[in-house]
């Protein structure tokens, strides 16, 4: 379970990262939000927070 400053982080960048998806595209926003935990629970954290603050996520998901 992660702390609530990390919580709110990695919503922040799930949010971030679908900006462009409809938010009744449910599958595709769970796809990404389980992409985004999988990498905090690898302790990806510290380049997840790079990537917030930066807002450059090498790729961003369009609702094509």
């Amino acid at each position: 379970m992660f702390d609530a400053e990390t919580t709110a982080l990695l919503r922040a960048v799930l949010e971030e990262v679908c900006e462009n998806i409809s938010v009744y595209e449910s599958g595709a926003r769970t796809h990404v939000a389980s992409k985004i935990l999988e990498a905090a629970a690898n302790g990806q954290l510290y380049r997840l927070a790079l990537a917030h603050q930066s807002a450059s996520l090498p790729a961003r998901c369009s609702s094509r």
